[in-house]
């Protein structure tokens, strides 16, 4: 009888844990009457979700495909495999791309930097695939790659069909799938080169497009330094923007909006919510010394630094405490040899007596083992000293 009472009150704690974490997620979530069919509001530095409505929808997506585009191009570079000054020999199947395009022509040689600036600012489709073709040497090769990034990055409900957004059989994505690849392309600096220009010319193509920016938040919101638009009959208006405003990055994804305007009014809308409810609190630098002066054994040094392995960053609403404690965990015995970066502890970060945050605490150099001429030179030293 002990037993099923126990079940039951078991049962009902369960019940009732489930209703309050119900009660607080629609608490969070602000009253924003969207008419676009899905959407995100995102803290770029922790990730926090503040708004969504249908994030896990799989909707066309338009040329917001083209962020993914521009993410493997920028990696490229990163890796050393691309530069900006590389020329790209047009070719005549990326010259016959239709929808927005820059009007390349087949055989003419442009730069990695021309092509990126004609995509970020003007959308183009012939650069996309040019890029694409540069990089993995066949357009369908590269839209595997994309696919394969997507995984990586845990966009489980998106296939790409093409490097450019057209419209494709099986060919989706979703809100928070969006905003993932849109976060990491923002981890690139580079991309601030072009997402910024409002109006410009492809000096280097034989038409001299002239390039005018399709996301009007860049000279109307303030704030706004990217990303990219979209927009076919069969996705409707789509628009992944992101704006910063002090030390705090907002990131807005619309997907399926019915006009263009309301695109850009739905997403002003959540980044006004998100900048006026919330704010970011910097707390740690990536290799910042939290412990000083630790004893290692065994090593050819005897002190080594914590530091923390990442930056660290709390979202906050406006006006609640920014205060927090940290507790130190350090391991029983820190031995050589040691790698810079080797985990040497764990940082608690604690509001209330809660934990909020672990990170890991690495050592801030490398350590060699001591060898038998080292522990001789150690006691000579120390016999000098005396």
């Amino acid at each position: 009888m002990r037993k099923f009472r126990n079940s039951c009150m078991s049962f009902l704690l369960a019940i009732l844990l489930v209703m309050i974490n119900i009660t607080i997620v629609h608490a969070d979530q602000p009253p924003l009457d969207l008419q676009a069919k899905s959407a995100i509001l995102m803290d770029y530095e922790t990730g926090t979700v503040l708004y969504e409505k249908n994030p896990d929808e799989k909707l066309p997506i338009a040329s917001l495909n083209k962020i993914m585009t521009i993410l493997i191009v920028l990696e490229a570079i990163d890796d050393g495999k691309l530069s900006l000054d590389d020329k790209v020999q047009i070719s005549e199947y990326a010259s016959s791309m239709g929808g927005s395009q820059v009007f390349l022509h087949e055989g003419e040689s442009i730069s990695v930097d021309s092509l990126l600036k004609a995509v970020v600012v003007a959308s183009g489709n012939d650069a996309s695939v040019a890029l694409a073709e540069k990089i993995a040497g066949s357009h369908e090769v590269f839209v595997s790659r994309m696919n394969d990034r997507a995984k990586e990055l845990g966009m489980s409900n998106t296939r790409f069909a093409n490097a450019t957004g057209l419209p494709a059989e099986n060919h989706y994505s979703t809100a928070k799938d969006v905003s993932l690849m849109s976060r990491e392309l923002l981890n690139h600096p580079l991309f601030y080169r072009w997402s910024t220009i409002w109006v410009d010319t492809l000096d280097e193509s034989r038409n001299k497009t002239e390039l005018a920016n399709t996301n009007r938040l860049i000279r109307f919101y303030d704030g706004t330094d990217g990303i990219k638009t979209g927009s076919t009959q069969e996705a409707g208006y789509c628009l992944s923007a992101t704006a910063k405003r002090g030390n705090m990055r907002l990131l807005s994804i619309v997907l399926n909006a019915p006009s263009t305007k309301i695109r850009f009014g739905e997403s002003s809308k959540m980044m006004d919510y998100g900048f006026a409810n919330y704010e970011v609190v910097s707390i740690l630098k990536k290799d910042q010394v939290v412990e000083n002066q630790l004893p290692i054994s065994g090593g050819k040094e005897e002190l080594i630094n914590g530091v923390v392995s990442e930056n660290v960053s709390f979202l906050i609403k406006s006006g609640d405490s920014k205060e927090y404690e940290r507790e130190i965990i350090l391991d029983e015995k820190i031995s050589a040899p040691l790698n810079m970066g080797d985990k040497i502890g764990t940082l608690n970060l604690k509001q209330d007596n809660k934990v909020i945050k672990s990170l890991d605490i690495v050592s801030d150099r490398e350590v060699l083992k001591a060898n038998v001429f080292d522990y001789f030179k150690k006691i000579f030293d120390d016999w000098v000293r005396k």
